[in-house]
């Protein structure tokens, strides 16, 4: 049971309701998620806003990636199912992948570098050493890129925690991070 409930899509605060009409548009449903932080209309249009403007960020494959990576460190199985049923059937990553982005890699060499330091920067809550930021540049990965594998990671941390506070039911085909990549 969510210790948040999950509104119904007409109980929304009304400045939310044209926001979840685009991610129906998008998506072709409204997950659990958005109704959840939809409870806050500046709280969704944040989340949404940032989405949005990650969106070129990275091809879709390495966003999912990253999104697994942090799941996993975070211990939320909302955004594991989520990402997972992404990374499958709209970044069309196998499951080897999946597994391997859950635990903190890639079989890409710029796709690995990336995800262990989006891993990295979850764990130390961005205290990284020099070390891996070298690393992570020594694989092509520009400055700009960087602040975007930061950005990444906070918008993930901001869905895994309000997933993780509220215990949202997963709508999604589930997946446990308990259950170890």
């Amino acid at each position: 049971m969510s210790r948040i409930p999950v509104p119904a899509r007409d109980a929304v605060p009304a400045a939310s309701k044209p926001l979840l009409d685009a991610v129906e548009k998008q998506l072709g449903v409204v997950p659990n998620l958005f109704r959840l932080v939809g409870q806050s209309p500046a709280a969704l249009q944040g989340l949404l806003g940032l989405n949005g403007a990650l969106g070129h960020a990275f091809d879709p494959a390495t966003r999912e990636r990253v999104a697994l990576a942090v799941a996993q460190a975070n211990g939320c199985d909302y955004c594991l199912s989520a990402h997972a049923y992404l990374a499958a059937n709209l970044a069309k990553l196998d499951a080897a992948e999946i597994e391997r982005n859950r635990a903190g890699g890639s079989s890409d060499p710029k796709a690995d570098a990336i995800v262990k330091f989006a891993a990295k920067v979850t764990v130390a809550k961005g205290r990284v050493s020099d070390a891996d930021i070298a690393a992570v540049k020594l694989a092509g990965v520009t400055d700009a890129q960087v602040m975007e594998v930061v950005a990444l990671v906070a918008v993930n941390v901001f869905t895994n925690y309000a997933n993780n506070l509220a215990e949202t039911p997963i709508d999604f085909p589930v997946v446990r991070a308990a259950e170890a990549a």
